[in-house]
C-alpha cells in the first residue's frame, strides 16, 4: 500500500463522517504535477532557462496580437509579480523586449527577441518530446485521459 492509500485510508477510518474521497484525486493531481517536471528535469538540466521560463514564453512565440505582462498572468494563471519579474529577468538577458504603449504609458506589450524565438525553438520541442515518451505509455486510453482532464479543469473554473 502506498503512503498516499496509507493516509487516505487512516483518515477515514479516524474521521467517517468525513468525505475523503477528495484526497484521492488532489493526490493524483499533485504527482502527475510532480512528475511532469521530472519528466523535463533533463531537458533544463543544461538549459539558459528554466522550465518557468519557458512557460512563459511559449504563448509568446506564434501570438499575432499584442500581449502584455498582465495578460499574460491571467492566460498562465501566474501572478503579475512573479511574472513582471521573470520578464525583467528576460529583458536583461536579451530574451524579451517590452515596448511601451504610447496611448497608455503604465502598459507594455511583450515580445520575443531573434534570440528568445531561437531558445524557445531549441528547447520546448525537447521539453514536449520528453512528455511524449511518458504520455505514449497511455496507449489507447490517452483520449480518455484527456476527456477526464478536460472535464475536471472545467470543474476549477
Amino acid at each position: 500500500m502506498t503512503l498516499r492509500a496509507k493516509t487516505i485510508e487512516s483518515w477515514r477510518i479516524h474521521n467517517p463522517d468525513l468525505d475523503t474521497s477528495p484526497m484521492t484525486i488532489v493526490a493524483l493531481i499533485k504527482e502527475i504535477s510532480e512528475g511532469v517536471g521530472r519528466a523535463v528535469d533533463d531537458v533544463y538540466a543544461q538549459s539558459p532557462l528554466s522550465h518557468a521560463d519557458v512557460e512563459l514564453l511559449v504563448p509568446l512565440r506564434y501570438q499575432t496580437e499584442s500581449v502584455t505582462a498582465i495578460r499574460l498572468a491571467e492566460r498562465l494563471g501566474m501572478s503579475r509579480a512573479g511574472v513582471s519579474k521573470t520578464l525583467s529577468r528576460l529583458e536583461e538577458r536579451g530574451v524579451i523586449v517590452r515596448e511601451q504603449d504610447p496611448a497608455d504609458k503604465r502598459s507594455a506589450s511583450v515580445h520575443l527577441t531573434a534570440h528568445g524565438e531561437h531558445l524557445v525553438d531549441d528547447i520546448f520541442p525537447r521539453e514536449l518530446a520528453s512528455h511524449a515518451v511518458i504520455l505514449d505509455r497511455l496507449g489507447k486510453d490517452r483520449e480518455h485521459v484527456v476527456t477526464a482532464l478536460e472535464l475536471l479543469a472545467k470543474a476549477f473554473r
